[in-house]
């Protein structure tokens, strides 16, 4: 089975193709520019490194949230329109679980965060066993203050953070101290993806390309000064 997954919810981007969980071929960029410049020549790239077309895809795969609300509906236009007519499968990922996914070979808690502004960060909590990963917290967006007091709760062995929060949570936490995660693997990574629309695809989770859609955790900025302005 080939699968195409891209992410393009976080400050980087990142674009891959496996066979299966094998990796084929694996695009990052984390330059600044807008998805909207990087992610479809990062994707035809791809496709002619490895001489492959769209029609030779088995699976499309995407992180569907949350994250920035531009970059989440990138994503998700750009899927529906690769899939569009092919009758293929498409797999809708959470942005954490693929981030938390990246430490797979850490033992310990895993705390996927994304910047979500307003001293807030979107986050999830994982545990990581053995190479298993097991959630222990839905998705959401909450403080970094917030956060902190559940983990303490926790009280974790050993705590790894990652994604592109990971600078603010560590500085803004008081009292818990974090394992340090390698820079690379603090980073939205396709492969982690591919690797969990799989599982996706095997539980029967996945959808067609009229039934995908983002997910967002709160209003976007444009929504919430309307709903202020009615107040």
């Amino acid at each position: 089975m080939k699968i195409l997954a891209i992410d393009s919810t976080a400050t980087s981007m990142s674009v891959c193709l496996t066979e299966n969980e094998h990796l084929l071929s694996l695009h990052v960029a984390n330059t600044g520019l807008t998805h909207s410049e990087t992610l479809l020549p990062a994707i035809e790239h791809i496709l002619a490194q490895t001489g492959c077309t769209v029609s030779d895809i088995d699976l499309f795969a995407f992180t569907a949230g949350p994250g920035s609300f531009t970059g989440v509906r990138i994503g998700a236009a750009t899927v529906k329109g690769l899939a569009l007519g092919k009758n293929k499968p498409c797999a809708e990922v959470s942005t954490l679980e693929a981030l938390a996914y990246n430490l797979i070979g850490f033992d310990g808690i895993v705390c996927p965060v994304m910047n979500a502004r307003r001293s807030q960060v979107y986050t999830a909590t994982f545990s990581v066993k053995d190479g298993i990963l097991t959630r222990l917290t839905p998705d959401r967006a909450i403080a970094i203050t917030e956060l902190e007091e559940d983990l303490i709760k926790m009280n974790p062995e050993r705590l790894y953070l990652c994604g592109d929060g990971y600078d603010i949570t560590a500085n803004g936490f008081n009292t818990i101290k974090p394992n340090s995660t390698p820079e690379l693997l603090r980073y939205t990574n396709a492969h982690s993806v591919a690797v969990c629309a799989k599982k996706a695809y095997e539980n029967g989770e996945t959808k067609d390309d009229n039934s995908i859609s983002p997910t967002y955790l709160r209003p976007s900025q444009a929504e919430r000064e309307r709903n202020e302005k009615k107040v």
